[in-house]
């Protein structure tokens, strides 16, 4: 890897306070991710790590502070309005795959990936992207016109992180992709996760199992009452050997 000096800064956040009705649930927050990087964020449940996706996604309940996404402010102090101006966060270049599955029970696979391609060029490339994504995602080649509620739930989370890796992104937070997945489809996901190419792209993965992050991203944050607690490891990602282990 290249020094971060040498690398474009994907995302700054400053000072950063969110949370929902009167309960602050993010605590003056600093952070900082650059092109071609993983960045695991651990905690444990409720300590913070999905509101501040959202909050970089514009749908917390409230926020203040900074944040610039690829050098624009997409923050945006407000204090009612979750989600106004989350359709313009994406466009700059952010894909959020949320926690759970959150699917449409009677849409196809091939239909959820498509509505993945939000922005004209990802619409434009969708055919090409899709057929990344089952390199990535094999099962779900066979699986392409079947309704998703018919889907295990190894093959829904599948296909809802297929459908954030449609976009023409720069920044890709992915929420919690091992919850609720036996610990052998949780690895596979976390491996699946490891092998997309991100080229000048950057990827946050929030997970409570430090373990399935240890020695696969480039940097594991902790974060506590929401706030950081500083890099719980640095480390090169493992070959590709390593992450089937």
């Amino acid at each position: 890897m290249t020094a971060q000096s040498e690398r474009r800064e994907v995302l700054r956040v400053d000072g950063l306070s969110a949370g929902w009705g009167p309960m602050r649930v993010i605590h003056d927050l600093d952070l900082n991710v650059y092109s071609g990087e993983r960045v695991g964020l651990v905690g444990l449940n409720g300590h913070g790590k999905s509101t501040l996706f959202l909050a970089i996604a514009g749908l917390s309940g409230w926020q203040r502070g900074s944040i610039l996404l690829d050098g624009h402010e997409v923050g945006r102090t407000r204090s009612q309005g979750p989600g106004r101006y989350t359709h313009l966060v994406v466009r700059r270049g952010l894909a959020l795959m949320p926690q759970g599955d959150e699917i449409f029970h009677g849409l196809t696979v091939e239909e959820h990936l498509d509505s993945g391609a939000f922005t004209p060029r990802a619409w434009k490339e969708r055919g090409e992207r899709k057929k990344r994504i089952l390199k990535i995602f094999p099962p779900l080649a066979a699986l392409m016109k079947t309704p998703v509620g018919r889907l295990s739930g190894g093959e829904r989370r599948m296909v809802s992180l297929g459908r954030g890796l449609m976009a023409d992104a720069s920044l890709f937070l992915v929420d919690e992709p091992s919850l609720g997945l036996a610990p052998k489809i949780g690895k596979s996901v976390i491996a699946a996760l490891m092998a997309v190419e991100l080229g000048g792209s950057a990827m946050v993965i929030a997970e409570q199992n430090v373990g399935l992050l240890q020695g696969r991203v480039d940097r594991i944050i902790g974060m506590h009452a929401g706030k950081l607690k500083g890099e719980a490891s640095v480390a090169s990602p493992l070959s590709s050997k390593g992450l089937a282990a």
